[in-house]
């Protein structure tokens, strides 16, 4: 397994929506399984394709704390077929935004359909924190970032931010 860069607002890949995954193979697994290395090396509780610069249709989540075994949920082409009226607030943050948390309104539950790691066709009801990282990482896959769901001074401020921690990243140093 390997480690991927993860991408960091603003990149125009982010914005761009993610294809659908056609075949379940070794090449799939294996890249869910560096995501996954790599989502728990950042440290965070989900990672896109996207945000590895693979415009795939594919996620990886564990929202497991620290001390429990890991229980790590694989989705291939997730959908959300439902969510509820009712909803809750997270303080939500990004591995493409490092940083940077805000807290978002979201449904407090959906109903999913996915592909598994061994591509058997899924449906999950999640709620809780489950159902706002699944939402949060299926917008990735849409070109969303949680930013978008702020004011427009709040979104402009944080990826104002963003440039210049970019920029210092990319600064030489002899």
């Amino acid at each position: 397994m390997s480690l991927k860069n993860i991408i960091i607002e603003p990149d125009p890949i982010l914005r761009k929506e993610s294809e659908h995954v056609e075949n379940i193979d070794d090449n799939i697994r294996k890249l869910l399984d560096n995501m996954l290395e790599t989502m728990y090396a950042a440290p965070g509780i989900g990672l896109a394709a996207v945000q590895v610069g693979i415009l795939k249709r594919v996620i990886v989540i564990d929202i497991s704390k620290n001390e429990e075994k890991k229980n790590p949920l694989f989705l291939i082409n997730p959908e959300i077929i439902s969510k509820s009226k009712k909803t809750s607030v997270y303080e939500e943050g990004c591995l493409s935004l490092p940083g940077h948390f805000a807290e978002i309104e979201r449904p407090a539950e959906c109903q999913i359909k996915f592909v598994d790691y061994n591509g058997k066709e899924k449906e999950l009801l999640a709620n809780g924190l489950l159902a706002t990282c699944i939402q949060h990482e299926v917008d990735h896959l849409n070109g969303v970032l949680f930013i978008d769901y702020l004011s427009k001074l709040k979104k402009d401020m944080i990826i104002k931010k963003l440039i210049k921690h970019k920029k210092e990243l990319n600064k030489v140093v002899l």
